[in-house]
């Protein structure tokens, strides 16, 4: 049995307007991709520093933002009702707490003492400012082979 041939080689031209309206809903896609996802949180940029100890025991955090608002437990607090829920936390708990600092890098080292002063009335004994790690130096010279043979 034969099967008749009826495929030819398309040798016309191409419709542009499909091409186009896909490449219009990609481009919308990424626009909205962009612009309606919510990053909840603060932004807070911590200062670089590298080869730091860390902390062995407990800890309890409290964040400074740029605007010198104080965070703590994910809740923006007071400065009165920061001492209060230091105190309380300090008090539940059996071991020595450590105050972590997330301070942004233009935090004034008058507003730091101030919540090191508040927290120790507390009656934490120590008070930790918390950096972030500097990036790896990039590299600028291309890797040498060391080779035990020095023919090669």
């Amino acid at each position: 049995m034969k099967f008749p041939r009826n495929a030819r080689i398309f040798r016309g031209q191409l419709d542009a307007s499909p091409f186009v309206g896909v490449l219009f809903l990609v481009a919308i896609f990424l626009l909205l991709n962009s612009s309606l996802v919510f990053v909840p949180g603060v932004a807070i940029k911590l200062p670089e520093a590298a080869d730091l100890p860390g902390v062995i025991g407990p800890t309890i955090t409290v964040a400074v933002d740029s605007n010198q608002h104080f965070y703590f437990r994910n809740q923006i607090i007071r400065e009165n009702d920061l001492q209060v829920a230091l105190r309380k936390a300090a008090l539940e708990t059996k071991e020595r707490l450590t105050l972590m600092l997330l301070a942004d890098k233009t935090v004034s080292a008058d507003t730091l003492v101030q919540l090191a002063k508040l927290a120790r009335a507390a009656g934490l004994r120590e008070a930790i400012l918390v950096t972030r790690t500097t990036a790896a130096p990039a590299r600028t010279k291309s890797p040498q082979c060391v080779c035990p043979n020095p023919n090669r």
